[in-house]
């Protein structure tokens, strides 16, 4: 794992598609809202560019990310909560996404706010199992 400009980037044993996917599973177990999947490399096709397996997905819960927003309505640039798998060029697959301790830096968020969006690392965790 590691974290640049409050990125963390972790190694995934799975392809771009099962990655998302297992986290999508673990999301819905949770009742946490799926807003959107985005299938970059898809979409690059569509215009006749080549790009490597990619998918952007969005979740989050309003109950969670509301009040985040009360204090600090810049902050919904970065929520929903956002996860990236891309494939490198070496083939290995990636699973990135906003660290919240920098989220909390980059928006000045109390430790009790904060605690509304550290959840991401746990459930990434468990998808990468």
């Amino acid at each position: 794992m590691n974290a640049d400009n409050g990125i963390t980037s972790q190694p995934s044993p799975y392809s771009v598609t099962e990655t998302i996917d297992r986290l999508v599973a673990i999301l819905q177990a949770k009742n946490i809202t799926i807003f959107a999947r985005i299938d970059q490399q898809v979409e690059a096709e569509k215009v006749e560019l080549s790009l490597r397996p990619i998918q952007l997905l969005l979740f989050g819960s309003p109950k969670a990310g509301t009040p985040l927003m009360v204090v600090e309505p810049t902050i919904a640039l970065d929520l929903p909560l956002k996860v990236v798998a891309w494939e490198a060029a070496d083939g290995n697959v990636w699973l990135s996404y906003n660290d919240a301790h920098y989220l909390q830096q980059r928006f000045s968020l109390s430790d009790e706010l904060v605690k509304n969006i550290d959840v991401i690392a746990p459930l990434i965790h468990q998808a990468l199992l």
